[in-house]
Parts: C-alpha cells; sequence; structure tokens
C-alpha cells in the first residue's frame, strides 16, 4: 500500500476540481477543508458543484475506507468545488501498491 496527500485549491467558486488525474486505486480517504476557508466546501464525484455534494465547513472532515468494504475506487474519481474562490481541501489517501 502507498500512502499519499495533497492539497487541491478550488480557483474559482463553482467550478469542480479533480484532486488527482492519476489511475491509482484509493483504499482509504480522508478530505479536509482548510480552516483558513471563508466559505464551505464541497466533495464528490464529476458532478460535485456549490448545491450538490458532501458539505464541509472550514475545518471539516470525511473519511471513507473502502478497503473495508472490500474494494477501491480510481483517485481521479474525486472532486471538490468551493463556495468561495481561493478555498482549499487537503487530502491523505492510501493507495493500493
Amino acid at each position: 500500500m502507498i500512502f499519499d496527500a495533497g492539497t487541491t485549491t478550488v480557483s474559482t467558486s463553482g467550478t469542480e476540481v479533480q484532486i488527482s488525474n492519476t489511475t491509482n486505486r484509493v483504499r482509504w480517504i480522508q478530505a479536509k477543508a482548510l480552516a483558513a476557508n471563508s466559505g464551505l466546501t464541497y466533495f464528490g464525484v464529476s458532478d460535485v458543484s456549490t448545491t450538490n455534494g458532501y458539505e464541509l465547513s472550514a475545518g471539516n472532515t470525511i473519511e471513507i475506507n473502502f478497503g473495508e468494504l472490500g474494494g477501491s475506487v480510481p483517485i481521479s474519481s474525486f472532486y471538490v468545488d468551493a463556495a468561495s474562490n481561493g478555498d482549499k481541501v487537503c487530502w491523505v489517501v492510501i493507495l493500493d501498491g
């Protein structure tokens, strides 16, 4: 298994941003809206938007353990959006490998 981490910036509110374009498969992921964010961020798949996705206030996290469920998904499946320009989501993953 491989550990990876990063930060994804949403430069323009209302525009979904892919967290990684690699084909590596995720067994476990945790995403966190940075404490310094000025608005809500949204975590989801390619249709995430400021009205559709898992809502994260500044400092909030989401954790999903696909390995516990017996599987994995491509890291390229995950996107973020934000209500405010320049807000960020940091993430950490355990990948197959």
